[in-house]
């Protein structure tokens, strides 16, 4: 698989580097840690990332503003 193209979190700013950063690989969600781009990344499959990001958007989940 060649490198994916990596997106930063629209919650970070925009010179921060502490981020988390997601990429389409394939049929999966890559995410990894802006700090550490070198360390494997985690993959989640589409369904799973679409429910995670509808609940932070609906506040459903802790410390996160709607």
């Amino acid at each position: 698989m060649s490198e994916p193209k990596w997106h930063k979190s629209s919650y970070s700013e925009a010179s921060a580097n502490a981020c988390v950063e997601m990429a389409e690989a394939g049929p999966l969600i890559a995410l990894r840690d802006s700090k550490h781009p070198e360390l494997p990344w985690a993959t989640v499959g589409r369904g799973a990332w679409t429910e995670f990001t509808g609940a932070l958007r609906a506040g459903r989940l802790g410390g996160v503003p709607q």
